[in-house]
């Protein structure tokens, strides 16, 4: 009886938003920290441009420009998902087992293992495309990340139904800008073992996909008819 009243109340603590708060404490931590890391290297390049205006701007470099707008929507990036996660919806139900938050925490940390990879030598053109992958997937992934507000969540959770805006063409448009931008990134470390550690963040994050779908289909009546008239990533395509 005792064991099971003591379930009882864990389940219940869960559903809290101090227990929402406390879980996503670490994630909140993790975005301050990389978004104070990008302010100096940012503010270096504001100061180049200021000093580029000044003297010539004609002369600008539109990487230059180009980069310091990647930076600028990364940046804004790990800001909107702070406010996100410290004022998401309390979770009404998650996935199950290990592997599926395994899947999700995967999909999401891999990515960093990018920055241990030398960066190489790439064309100019080939730089600019990676520089406009990274703003339009970035920008894209802030678009979704607005729409999706209270509802956001790493692991595979229901918090509320989120179905206008880029959700009302497909399931997964945050993850969709993430990969695009992750794509651009990838570009600028071009080796087998940076495209292999893409793969492998397709991989996963495809996966957990279809856990969430699992969970949101057992939570929301509706959510049946919302995957039948929606595509997972591309309309028309998948």
């Amino acid at each position: 009886m005792a064991i099971a009243t003591m379930t009882m109340r864990v389940k219940a603590l869960r559903r809290t938003k101090f227990y929402d708060l406390v879980a996503a404490g670490p994630l909140i931590a993790w975005y301050l920290f990389c978004a104070a890391n990008m302010l100096p290297s940012l503010g270096d390049q504001l100061a180049l441009i200021k000093l580029f205006i000044r003297t010539d701007s004609s002369v600008l470099p539109a990487t230059l420009v180009l980069s310091t707008i990647s930076h600028i929507s990364t940046l804004v990036f790990f800001v909107v998902l702070v406010v996100m996660f410290a004022v998401r919806h309390v979770s009404q139900s998650d996935a199950r087992g290990f592997y599926p938050r395994f899947a999700a925490v995967a999909g999401t940390s891999l990515s960093v293992g990018f920055v241990l990879l030398p960066q190489q030598e790439l064309s100019y053109a080939l730089y600019v495309v990676s520089l406009l992958l990274i703003i339009a997937g970035t920008g894209f992934a802030i678009y979704a990340v607005l729409v999706l507000g209270r509802s956001i969540s790493i692991l595979p959770e229901a918090r509320r139904l989120v179905a206008r805006g880029p959700y009302a063409l497909v399931r997964h448009p945050l993850y969709l800008g993430e990969l695009v931008a992750l794509t651009g990134v990838a570009l600028q470390y071009m080796s087998v073992s940076a495209l292999l550690l893409l793969a492998l963040v397709w991989s996963f994050q495809l996966q957990r996909m279809k856990y969430e779908e699992q969970v949101l289909f057992q939570t929301f009546p509706g959510y049946g008819d919302y995957m039948a008239g929606t595509a997972r990533l591309l309309p028309g395509i998948y």
